[in-house]
């Protein structure tokens, strides 16, 4: 199939419609998100953003975090099994996607494929999903877009709520739960939440149980400080611990089978395994001054990634420590116009205390400088942009190993001018036109400067290259939103041209029995967009449609080296919603045990993939599949007030064998035996989660 066609066909979802609020698209307007250029409303973004409803985060399962929001236009994961999922957003990952939590920028190593995003999903009361160079507001690494995990909204003076949670899936045998409560009392507040998750190996109809597919997981986090007319205080603590094991993939070269100590319904560790600690202390603040705004954020976060051959033998100990800082006033509005003005970076330090290496330790500090502004006229016509100036410096400390140089000392420091401006135009009351070019920086991580050793989780030995430039982008965003009351449509285009883009290449040797990789250097071309349709006839009926495309390409590469590695395939995602009592249709009746009750069905289509680096077998195509899910679901009422909601939610329901283009376990051993290469996805999965929230007057 032919790609470059279709490269303009498509769109953006500023917000996903399931569950409760099949129309909820029509109602946008007044949603408040973070944008480009500080909070805004969504209608008057000129960027492109999508938003994850609390609803919609509750409804369909998942196992982590990334899981549950990667079916958003746009949205895809690098996956390594079912409890590790990396963010890619339009063809783009790894340090280009920005990950914020807690008002700060979340800090591990999101630069590997074997350790996913350190947050806990059930302290997200939702996501705002930012697409496109965010480097105004956030710094380098933003150059592919920013998740934002946003805490839920403070409950009123005198409120308080406590809310259980516990679910179990069938494939993998997750067994998870969660408790959390909230208040509001005299000016104090507070939120917390700890949750625990286990799973032993998932299976497929290929490969049986897949050894190292195994996790646990526990966190507790929470926040509690002062409110009043003056601002608000806020200390945010939080702990993270995730043990998952490591998928190696091996195989017995007679049966074909994957080779396990157990029969992989056990819950405790086996070896290889990693475990993951991260921990966390932010100090919010905001005051008001006069009637602009003062916010000044402050936080430290100690994340440990260790990794174990055998049960007690820790071989490989990265210990990364980052101080975030960021401060910014938000003008008051004059002549309708608003401004936000502010400094913000961090310092982090790395140590190995291991007995085997990676990347070599090392010092940074970031520091930017930035400004914004937006204006509407006449409440139609709405323009914002803004610049923004970073310099960044990197010292890497040297490493001698049994009398040889593993790591060399180097210093490196990066600058970068970024910018953005775009234009909202409301053509009518159902009708935007958006417009928005963005310049984007992004100076290169220590793994890809400094990398020296085994990546174990990801099969394959990395080399570093001190000398890699810093990245630069242009993209350029063009949107179209159309809503009626029974139907809307969506469309958002981009191109974006990337100079001195790095990217991982296998090289044909080996070393130690890996593959070797080697980070180079080249002008990325990437075009595409995302197109979205729903129609829903009458307030029960909810049909919607959406379909992602990404055309990535190296320029003046040869033909094998044509494409980006990590291009997710073309998707169509169609989703049929049915409600069977709808909640603005007033019908509560006081002996109705079951209210909100409703039927989902999904279809979810990756298109086969033939863009791909081939170079050395560095990627191979993937073919097309289809999955089916269904997702029912209610509240359980007992006279008029919610005591309980239960949803039941059938992944893969025909249990298809496939692979994710993005799936890293596509290039563990061959089966001999069938011809087939690598370890496949988890198949059909059943869940089943119960939430049951109290409501307190204090």
């Amino acid at each position: 199939m032919k790609y470059s066609g279709i490269a303009f066909l498509l769109f953006l979802a500023p917000v996903s419609s399931h569950a409760i609020e099949p129309d909820s698209c029509v109602h946008l307007n007044e949603v408040v998100v973070t944008g480009l250029t500080g909070n805004t409303h969504i209608s008057r973004s000129p960027s492109p953003v999508s938003v994850i409803s609390a609803q919609q985060l509750s409804v369909h399962s998942s196992t982590n975090i990334i899981d549950a929001i990667a079916k958003q236009p746009g949205v895809s994961q690098v996956s390594t099994g079912s409890g590790i999922s990396k963010p890619v957003i339009r063809g783009l990952g790894y340090n280009r996607v920005l990950v914020v939590n807690d008002g700060i920028r979340q800090e591990g190593q999101q630069w590997g494929d074997e350790h996913g995003i350190e947050i806990d999903p059930n302290s997200v009361h939702s996501v705002e999903i930012m697409k496109g160079p965010a480097s105004l507001m956030y710094g380098s690494d933003a150059l592919a877009g920013v998740l934002i995990m946003k805490d839920a909204p403070l409950l009123p003076e005198g409120e308080m709520d406590v809310e259980a949670m516990t679910e179990y899936q069938t494939n993998n045998g997750l067994w998870a739960y969660s408790l959390s409560t909230a208040g509001h009392k005299n000016a104090f507040v507070w939120d917390w939440h700890w949750s625990q998750k286990m799973a032993h190996d998932y299976k497929n109809s290929y490969d049986g149980r897949v050894p190292g597919s195994r996790f646990s997981e526990r966190a507790l986090s929470g926040m509690f400080g002062l409110n009043g007319a003056w601002g608000f205080s806020h200390l945010k603590l939080g702990y993270y611990h995730l043990t998952p094991g490591i998928i190696e993939g091996e195989r017995d070269e007679e049966t074909g089978e994957l080779l396990s100590e157990d029969n992989g319904k056990h819950y405790g560790r086996l070896a290889p395994f990693q475990q993951v600690k991260h921990y966390k202390a932010v100090i919010d603040n905001q005051f008001r001054i006069g009637e602009g705004r003062l916010k000044t954020i402050i936080g430290y976060q100690q994340n440990r990634r260790q990794e174990f051959e055998e049960a007690d033998e820790c071989e490989l100990d990265f210990m990364l420590h980052t101080l975030n800082y960021d401060i910014r006033y938000v003008t008051p509005e004059f002549s309708g116009v608003t401004m936000n003005v502010g400094v913000g970076g961090m310092y982090q330090r790395s140590l190995n205390k291991g007995e085997e290496f990676l990347i070599p330790s090392y010092n940074l500090f970031d520091f930017g400088v930035f400004a914004t502004a937006s204006k509407s006229y006449a409440d139609r016509l709405h323009i914002s942009g803004g610049l923004r100036y970073d310099t960044r410096h990197l010292h890497s400390n040297a490493l001698e190993e049994e009398g040889e140089m593993r790591f060399e000392q180097f210093s490196r420091s990066f600058n970068g001018l970024t910018g953005s401006i775009g234009v909202v135009y409301n053509v009518s009351r159902n009708t935007d036109l958006r417009f928005n070019i963005a310049r984007g920086f992004r100076a290169p991580n220590m793994s890809e400067m400094g990398s020296n050793g085994v990546h174990e989780g990801t099969l394959r030995y990395e080399i570093g290259n001190h000398d890699l430039s810093p990245e630069f982008s242009w993209q350029a965003d063009l949107g179209l939103d159309f809503s009626t009351d029974i139907f809307s449509l969506q469309l958002s285009l981009f191109a974006n041209r990337i100079s001195n883009f790095i990217y991982l290449q296998r090289d044909g040797t080996e070393i130690e029995g890996m593959p070797v990789y080697q980070n180079r250097q080249g002008t990325a071309r990437l075009l595409g967009g995302e197109a979205r349709a729903i129609l829903h006839p009458f307030h029960h009926l909810h049909w919607e449609n959406t379909f992602s495309y990404v055309d990535s390409r190296l320029l003046d590469k040869p033909k094998d080296e044509r494409y980006l590695p990590f291009t997710p395939a073309p998707r169509w995602l169609s989703t049929i919603h049915y409600d069977f009592q709808h909640p603005s249709s007033g019908h509560q009746h006081s002996a109705r045990l079951f209210n909100n009750a409703f039927v989902e069905l999904e279809m979810d289509c990756n298109l086969r993939q033939n863009h791909f680096l081939a170079a050395n077998e560095t990627e191979t195509a993937t073919p097309s599949y289809t999955l089916f899910n269904f997702t029912a679901g209610t509240d359980i009422q007992y006279h008029s007030k919610k005591i309980a909601s239960l949803y039941l939610t059938v992944a893969n329901i025909f249990d298809r064998a496939y692979q994710n283009h993005l799936s890293r376990l596509k290039y563990a051993d061959i089966n001999n035996v069938t011809g087939r290469m690598g370890v496949f996805n988890m198949g059909r999965n059943i869940s089943l989660k119960l939430i049951v929230p109290l409501s307190f007057t204090i």
